[in-house]
């Protein structure tokens, strides 16, 4: 309690001292002393002073990367709140000129973008979980229903749910080694869920609310035209264009069979981090089986029994992300792909992954089942199925279900990674020919820490009364 009012003390002199000498943050003069003391900018101010501040005082204790991280992580929340008071004094613009107001928030998530990328760090999931988590700030990209964005809140919700699954590796890692792990992870969830969410429910649930009478937002810098020849001394050029931004409204990447336009590329390319050439893969009408003149688009009468039938993997076989006769998504030969979303889907669909190697795959909304067929190192994070989600002949599963799954099969696997929701602690799990199967469930305290269930693979089955008995084994610290 006493940590927590320092903070709010700092804050609040942080916020006079501001006030009194007509600087913004950051050192650049203060326009409208006003908009300091607006009630949205003091809360602000106190999210930060509560929520930022712990995460960054266990990184402090942590330092390296994950300090490196934190840092950057700050300074993204510190851009935000300077977006926020040019929101209160700049008409609202259109999407190219929101495409350069928000250029300041994407140099910063790409900053966090670059710490992943490369040869892996031992704290890649303190990276990912730091820089995935970013993209919730895009809530103040919401310029209505219309836009291709989730509502602020329910955004700001989505995009933890992604980083989530790299941070609960945070937790299960750290758990019995390192306190200041736990924490910083625990002060992550708590700085989005409910921080940021509380934040944008009490101030912003229908977006950022523009001035009506302050200045228009600057448009995007236009591009150089070449110098002409004259016999006067020319004058200097015009400084050169500035690099692409992930805010501009170019075809969106994503998985879904719907190409989605203005707000939505916002969106999808601000999560991904990347050019807008090397994000996600958009399916378009031409590239469904239905439509392909050079396909013959048969699927396999038996979903169940036909593993046999499954296309055999070739090491150069074409990544592959599309729904093929409006029913079933397929999606092969992934390798490295951290950022796959389907995001367009319906119950009576299912997904068939095969052949994907260190990638990610998130499936937003319900689908009819999910299968998951030779792969390595996959993680697959899910809401809803109606039947089941199956595991096959695969090696280094990591799966999240954040709503419900009456049956998950694990079948010929080794090494797999079960995450369950509160909601979905009444499936029915079947294995066979599978070890390393492991299964964390929330646990009952309110701090979010999970709990860890071993499934057993050894057996002894001893003859009794006329039939056979098994059991589990149990092994002894002896």
């Amino acid at each position: 309690m006493d940590e927590k009012l320092i903070q709010r003390l700092e804050s609040a002199v942080a916020r006079l001292e501001a006030f009194s000498t007509g600087f913004r943050h950051g050192g650049a003069p203060e326009s409208d002393e006003v908009t300091v003391s607006d009630p949205s900018v003091l809360a602000f101010d106190d999210f930060m002073g509560q929520y930022v501040a712990r995460v960054s005082n266990a990184a402090e204790k942590i330092g390296g990367q994950v300090l490196e991280a934190t840092k950057i992580l700050s300074e993204a929340f510190s851009v935000q709140r300077e977006l926020l008071l040019k929101v209160k004094q700049t008409q609202k613009p259109d999407l190219a000129g929101l495409a350069e107001f928000l250029k300041p928030l994407n140099e910063v998530i790409n900053k966090a973008n670059a710490l992943t990328e490369g040869r892996r760090s031992n704290f890649f999931n303190h990276l990912k979980t730091a820089a995935d988590s970013l993209s919730a700030l895009a809530w103040i990209a919401f310029t209505g229903k219309d836009c291709g964005m989730s509502m602020p809140i329910a955004h700001v919700e989505e995009s933890w749910q992604m980083a989530e699954f790299y941070n609960n590796k945070v937790l299960v890692e750290y758990r019995n080694k390192d306190p200041n792990h736990v924490e910083w992870a625990k002060a992550m969830k708590e700085l989005y869920l409910p921080g940021l969410r509380d934040y944008v429910k009490s101030f912003y649930p229908l977006g950022p609310v523009w001035s009506v009478t302050g200045k228009k937002a600057a448009p995007a810098a236009p591009k150089a035209s070449p110098p002409t020849k004259t016999s006067a001394p020319s004058a200097p050029a015009p400084p050169p264009p500035p690099p692409a931004s992930l805010f501009i409204s170019e075809p969106s990447q994503a998985s879904s069979s719907k190409p989605k336009e203005g707000m939505a590329a916002v969106f999808q390319e601000i999560n991904s981090g990347k050019p807008v050439t090397l994000g996600l893969k958009k399916v378009t009408d031409d590239m469904k089986t239905k439509n392909r003149a050079d396909r013959v688009g048969i699927v396999g009468s038996s979903e169940k029994g036909g593993r046999t039938a499954s296309p055999s993997f070739s090491k150069t076989g074409p990544p592959k992300l599309e729904l093929q006769m409006g029913r079933k998504w397929v999606v092969e030969n992934q390798i490295g792909r951290k950022n796959l979303v389907i995001d367009d889907c319906d119950a009576k669909q299912s997904v068939y992954i095969f052949g994907c190697k260190d990638s990610v795959l998130q499936i937003q909304g319900k689908v009819n089942n999910i299968t998951v067929d030779k792969c390595t190192k996959m993680g697959v994070v899910f809401t809803d199925v109606v039947a089941a989600f199956e595991i096959v002949n695969s090696n280094g599963v990591e799966v999240q279900c954040q709503g419900s799954a009456p049956t998950i099969s694990v079948d010929n696997t080794g090494g797999c990674v079960l995450y369950l929701s509160n909601d979905s602690l009444g499936t029915s799990i079947t294995t066979a020919k599978s070890s390393e199967i492991n299964v964390l469930v929330p646990g009952g305290a309110s701090d979010g820490d999970w709990v860890e269930h071993a499934l057993p693979q050894q057996f002894v089955h001893t003859f009794k009364d006329g039939r056979f008995e098994t059991t589990p084994v149990s092994h002894s610290g002896g």
